[in-house]
């Protein structure tokens, strides 16, 4: 099943990892607000419910399939909502960009250290140390996802001085 996209021209698309995503319901309603299309991407093992403006794909429930999924789709001024740092460091080689559940943009200049970090910490975790897990998400993380989601899809301006 292949998403109906409207236009190659158009750029402005939101691509979501929807297994897990937190956000999906904030993401649906900046989305209908600059009537940008939402494709969200889950497994089989997650129903999720279409709505207006918000088309779901469900893939096989293989370890990477929603990923691969999301990067065989994936252009220039894409937007991707993902906390998957492996999956980011290929959405932003593809020229798109990467915000987190929790309303961080993540580039290309900071995805090495955020691997290596991830690498280091599984590392930690084989050798039977702990780790600390990401902290329960907030209203006030909903809030500045939002704000993120909402001035990445607001046209740019430019200012010229006098």
């Amino acid at each position: 099943m292949q998403p109906q996209m409207q236009s190659a021209a158009q750029e402005r698309v939101i691509l979501v990892d929807a297994d897990a995503c937190p956000v999906k319901r904030e993401i649906a309603l900046v989305a209908e607000q600059f009537k940008v299309p939402v494709i969200m991407v889950s497994s089989y093992d997650h129903w999720l419910e279409p709505s207006a403006g918000v088309q779901v794909i469900q893939v096989d429930r293989g370890n990477d399939s929603v990923d691969l999924y999301i990067v065989n789709l994936v252009k220039r001024g894409h937007i991707v909502v993902t906390q998957d740092l492996g999956l980011s460091s290929l959405v932003l080689a593809k020229g798109g960009l990467v915000l987190s559940n929790r309303g961080e943009e993540i580039v290309e200049e900071q995805i090495g250290y955020l691997l290596e970090r991830r690498h280091e910490s599984a590392r930690r975790r084989r050798a039977g140390g702990r780790t600390k897990g990401p902290k329960a998400l907030t209203d006030e993380d909903r809030i500045r996802f939002q704000q993120k989601l909402t001035k990445l899809l607001s046209p740019r301006q430019e200012f010229s001085q006098p």
